[in-house]
Parts: C-alpha cells; structure tokens; sequence
C-alpha cells in the first residue's frame, strides 16, 4: 500500500500570502506553511487581484460598502469607486484561471477583494457586519463551483487544513479519472477506492453516490460526469468527525477480521476506540491498521484513498 505517487497540483494564492509585497502599504502577510510546506506539493500560482486592476502600491485602502450581497468597493477617502472595474477584472480572470487547470485557492482572510467569509461590509448607516465576500473571492467561487477553496486564517485550525488539503488531492484524482476517453469501469473502480473516505465525510452522499453509480449507463455520459464530480466535491467540503471516522475505521478493521488473531483484534478496535475519546491522533489507528493491510496484503481495503488521502510527510493526521 504505497502512498499516492508525487503529483504536482496546481493552488492558486493571494500573492501577499506568498510574500510579496503587493499590500496598500506596500507590505505582505507571508504565510509559511504555505511556502514552505504546501509548496512541496503544488506550484503556487500567484494572484492579487487589486495590483492586476491597476491599484498603485502602496494606495489608499479599500473596503466593501452597501449591501453585502452586491457590495462596491470604495476607496471611503477619496471616495474613488472600484467596483466595475475590479467586478470585471475578477470575471476575466477567473476564466483565464479556468484554464490553468488549478486544484484548489487559498484566500487572503478580511480583504475586499479575496476575503471568502464574513468579510467586513460597511452599511451607509449604522455599524459594519461581517457577512460579504471579497469580489474576486466571489467571482471565481462562482465561476469555478467544484475547485476547492479556503482562507489562511482557517488554515490554522488542524480539521480545515486536513480536509482543505484531502479535498485538493480528491480533486485531482477525481479529475484524472474523467480525464479523455473515460470508462464506466473505471469510474466504478475509482468510486469503490473512495468509499470509506466518503464514509468519513458523508455517508448520506456515499449512498447518493452508490446510487448514481448502479445507474451510470442510464445517462449521458458528460451529465453523469458533471453530477458526480459535483455530489463528490460536496461530500468532501462535509468535515470529517471523529464519530465518523470511528465508523470508517471500524468498517476497514472489519476486513481483518479471521486474518488477524483475536488479541490484535481487539487491540485495533481498543485503538479505534481510543481515537473516539480524544486519547491519540488520527493517525495512530490509521497507521496501525496501515501496517496489518500491508503485512497480509487484504484485497480491496488496500487501495482504499482513506488511508492514503494525501502524503504523510504534511503529518496532517497527526493533529485530528
């Protein structure tokens, strides 16, 4: 059970979290793990979406005003208004996006043009709330649905940066398999290596999946791709729980069973079990269950993505 072969995908960043100095003051907000650790994995593509439309660095700041679900972008000193031009800049762009084939883009948290959540948008009276997004954040989510997406500043937290990361590989996989003259055999196959990986996430659409699946050749081949490549990538944005990986893992323990003796198997499901209360990491019972499929060679469970969703030296798992 080997781990997935080296792949270079493709992330687009808000340049100023990859160093650049491209804020309004003429600074950036360096973000090292995705230099430095992300980046051993993907090429990050650079974007800054107020630089790209013409602003000056450094410039006045700008911010979100009026409604939150359409808001302008105003320079409020010099009353200078960036809407049209950065609505229609982010549209443009995005397309260009489109083709560089990416797998996923991390935004820049609070800004007016790459905030993706509760971006400040301030009314013409009263105080300001936090329910807008950045325009560009905005423009690509819409024009590119299924790409994953995320903000530094939730990148901290240990669950979103594991699934942030599990969606941009699942992405890839997920893409390579409807990639050319595609085969329903091999969707299939594909959709069995995920199944305790969607299990972890959602099993209601792990069903909904199976379902699509047992009825793919009643259905245009480019529509059952659309409608699966879209249930999958939303199975996937559901956050794993431990309840839910509990289950998964005890599902992919239940292939040992008569392989291993009694002792070791109560020994993984006391690990499992431990998982459950919080007492070790993720990758304890992942490990332990990696090594006795490895040593017996247990058909169908080693090829399962779950235990094997992106490359151990990012040691995600040893933090969920």
């Amino acid at each position: 059970m080997a781990d997935p072969a080296p792949t270079t995908l493709r992330i687009g960043v808000s340049a100023c979290l990859l160093g650049q100095e491209v804020r309004f003051d003429g600074g950036h907000k360096h973000d090292r793990w995705l230099t430095g650790t992300l980046a051993t994995w993907c090429e990050l593509v650079p974007v800054c979406p107020e630089v790209e439309v013409g602003m000056t660095i450094p410039r006045e700041s700008v911010r979100l005003e009026g409604d939150a679900d359409a808001p302008r972008m105003v320079a409020p000193r010099s009353g200078v208004d960036w809407t049209k031009p950065m609505n229609e800049w982010a549209r443009k762009r995005s397309r260009e996006l489109a083709a560089e084939d990416l797998d996923g883009f991390v935004f820049k948290k609070n800004s007016p043009s790459c905030g993706l959540f509760r971006v400040k948008v301030h009314p013409e009276k009263g105080m300001p709330a936090r329910g807008g997004r950045g325009l560009f954040a905005a423009a690509f989510a819409a024009a590119q649905p299924l790409v994953p997406v995320e903000e530094e500043g939730r990148l901290v937290d240990a669950r979103l940066r594991d699934n942030f990361v599990e969606r941009i590989f699942a992405y890839r996989r997920a893409r390579d398999v409807f990639t050319g003259r595609w085969s329903r055999g091999a969707v299939v196959a594909f959709h069995s290596r995920e199944k305790y990986l969607l299990m972890a996430h959602s099993p209601k659409h792990y069903q909904e999946l199976g379902r699509l699946v047992a009825a793919i050749a009643q259905e245009p081949p480019a529509a059952f791709r659309d409608r699966y490549l879209a249930l999958y990538m939303e199975a996937l944005g559901v956050l794993a729980t431990p309840r839910r990986h509990v289950n998964a893992l005890q599902h992919v323990a239940g292939h040992l069973r008569g392989q291993v003796g009694d002792a070791e198997q109560k020994r993984l499901l006391a690990v499992i079990e431990d998982y459950g209360r919080d007492l070790v990491p993720l990758i304890v019972p992942i490990t332990l269950l990696r090594h006795y499929i490895e040593l017996l060679d247990v058909p169908y469970v080693k090829d399962q993505a779950y235990l094997n969703p992106h490359p151990r030296e990012l040691m995600l798992r040893n933090h969920v």
